[in-house]
């Protein structure tokens, strides 16, 4: 369509559309709360081994262990929260967690200050951290669909991603940067405090209200948690992509319990090398946002997740081969060459969730793929400690990182053809969906995510 005429006769130029965090305030508050709150997350993922490695001389598996603790309420409660979380407003539920995150995290440095800190309180940290991630992980990502228009998800997931890993580049950097100067235990207090900053911006962001407001009588719990399993076991779409992203969290879990002792032990990095590693590698989070949405244009939906997974698993082979010399170099190329495909992956497949599952199963949807995927990283986790202690750190790297390898088979061909070759991803009939209303019901879908 051309551009109308003034009265002069000349063209006048239709107003671009604005970017989603110019024009959506409340969009943009989600935005900068999330981006200081994965800064300081960045930091606790060293901070944390950190600390029970210098300040508490714990073994590879006792760090691993730590590792899989703090991810293991995704196994014990991941189901049940998707259905608790839906019967509650997704605002509170955010405020909440992020609250009992930060009162958690600044437990450590009171306690190490006192002389009282063990393992078992690292423990114990480490596993309310986790049990609050869970309901903060369900609610976030049933919380955008409330937020935006349904054809601005791709573009909020590529934002949030995009905070997301401009926070993997500085949040390393700054916490190896922490741990060297304050030690392990203090560093913790930055990310206590980031989630106290998260906690601040989410009240002032208007969301739908609960559906335990909006539904009437709920069915009983059991039947709900069992819903939202069927649902994602028998979708076409879902099924195989939450295989895949399942199969990939467990390589990532096994390499990144091992990654901190790997680097400080077997290669001789400080902890300051280990975070500028971590945060030039993550700049491959920042260019697989800034790509995802071109790729998904150019290709589709169904192609850029197998292209995604692919990439990932092959960076993950960089980490091992980092032993063979240039370490440093062969550890960064490695990092950005995986998280450049785990984000391409992400975007699309989180996109494709919100928008094939209908509203009233957003949440057990996600607590479903939740349960899996992060479940995964869990065992991934306990079985890269165990292995480290059966092989050694070597072969137990090469291992961990071969294991994602032959997840992206897993989507061929059956997911690239439901998912579709068009730049957005289809509804449970076929369609493109639009707002939650035009989803189709459940039982109009008879046939068959990550992180």
């Amino acid at each position: 369509m051309r551009p109308p005429l003034t009265r002069t006769g000349t063209r006048r130029r239709l107003p671009a559309r604005t970017g989603l965090l110019a024009r959506h305030r409340a969009f943009r508050r989600l935005w900068t709360g999330q981006a200081v709150s994965q800064c300081g997350t960045q930091v606790s993922i060293l901070a944390l081994p950190f600390t029970a490695l210098q300040t508490l001389n714990a073994t590879t598996f006792q760090i691993s262990a730590l590792q899989a603790v703090q991810i293991a309420p995704y196994l014990v409660i991941g189901l049940p929260a998707g259905a608790w979380v839906d019967r509650l407003p997704l605002r509170h539920v955010l405020v909440w967690s992020d609250t009992l995150r930060a009162a958690a995290l600044l437990t450590v440095p009171l306690a190490w200050a006192a002389g009282a800190l063990t393992l078992a309180h690292l423990y114990t940290v480490a596993l309310a951290v986790g049990i609050a991630t869970v309901f903060f992980d369900v609610a976030y990502q049933s919380y955008l669909p409330d937020l935006v228009a349904a054809d601005e998800l791709a573009e909020g997931n590529a934002q949030l991603e995009l905070a997301r890993s401009t926070a993997r580049v500085l949040g390393p950097g700054l916490g190896g940067w922490l741990i060297a100067v304050l030690r392990g235990p203090l560093a913790l207090s930055a990310d206590a405090l980031s989630f106290l900053v998260s906690a601040l911006t989410i009240p002032r962001t208007p969301t739908a209200p609960s559906r335990a407001d909006a539904d009437g009588p709920r069915a009983p719990l059991r039947h709900e948690v069992g819903e939202g399993l069927r649902f994602v076991r028998r979708h076409r779409v879902l099924a195989p992509v939450t295989a895949t992203a399942g199969l990939l969290n467990l390589s990532y879990g096994m390499t990144f319990a091992l990654l901190v002792t790997f680097g400080s032990r077997q290669l001789g990095l400080s902890p300051r090398e280990i975070g500028l590693v971590t945060a030039l590698g993550s700049a491959g989070f920042g260019a697989g946002a800034l790509c995802a949405p071109r790729v998904l244009r150019a290709i589709g939906t169904g192609p850029t997740m197998v292209c995604g997974a692919a990439v990932a698993a092959a960076g993950a082979l960089g980490l091992p081969a980092a032993m063979y010399g240039y370490p440093r170099t062969a550890m960064v190329a490695g990092l950005f060459v995986q998280w450049f495909g785990v984000v391409l992956f992400n975007v699309t497949q989180v996109s494709l969730r919100q928008s094939v599952t209908p509203r009233a199963l957003m949440t057990r949807m996600n607590a479903t793929v939740r349960f899996v995927v992060w479940g995964m990283l869990s065992v991934g986790a306990l079985c890269g400690g165990a292995l480290a202690a059966w092989t050694g750190l070597p072969t137990a790297m090469w291992i961990s990182a071969a294991a994602g390898a032959p997840a992206f088979l897993l989507l061929l061909p059956r997911a690239v053809r439901a998912a579709g070759g068009g730049p957005g991803p289809p509804a449970p009939d076929g369609t493109r969906s639009g707002r939650d209303g035009d989803h189709a019901p459940l039982h109009d879908q008879p046939s068959h995510d990550r992180m």
